[in-house]
């Protein structure tokens, strides 16, 4: 369970990364992002008081609905003002190696290069300024077994105030 929830959860942030990246299309402010995976539809349930312990160990799980992972996600007017996305997964060594955009569609590859997770991943969607969709798709090894992940995320643009919900922690600029 811990190795497909951790698989799950850093595709889920590299995706999310990327998916916020639709730099001057995107409005800043507050975003709810759905994500729908087979490895979320497999994952047992965690039973209330073990969520309540991660909550006071100051881990904070997203919702999970119908199978699907809806977090909170607070942009900053840095955030889309940039012109490439944000790495999301440096605790697993994974790097955006490209990003394109045409329009309001963009394409984004990400690769992963530790000992705990190999392989390749690639995003294709499409944005609006209050609206994103999107589709990865990874290949490669997590602790020595084979990952075949697909996962799909929307979102939506809730309002500018992110009130609460503190904007993930963004690399430097090189």
């Amino acid at each position: 369970m811990r190795t497909a929830m951790r698989i799950v959860l850093v595709s889920a942030i590299l995706l999310n990364a990327a998916t916020c990246a639709a730099a001057d299309k995107m409005k800043p402010g507050l975003w709810e992002m759905t994500t729908k995976s087979d490895a979320m539809k497999a994952m047992p349930k965690i039973p209330p008081e073990q969520l309540e312990k991660m909550k006071q160990m100051g881990i904070k799980m997203p919702d999970m609905q119908n199978g699907a992972m809806v977090s909170k996600v607070c942009l900053t007017k840095e955030m889309v003002d940039q012109e490439k996305p944000p790495t999301g997964g440096r605790e697993q060594h994974c790097q955006n190696k490209s990003f394109n955009r045409s329009g309001n569609t963009y394409t984004a590859e990400m690769v992963c290069d530790s000992p705990d997770m190999k392989g390749t991943g690639i995003v294709k969607g499409s944005m609006t300024p209050d609206s994103v969709n999107s589709v990865y798709d990874f290949k490669g090894v997590s602790h020595g077994k084979p990952i075949d992940h697909h996962m799909e995320t929307t979102g939506k643009w809730l309002g500018g105030d992110c009130g609460t919900t503190k904007p993930f922690t963004m690399p430097p600029k090189k």
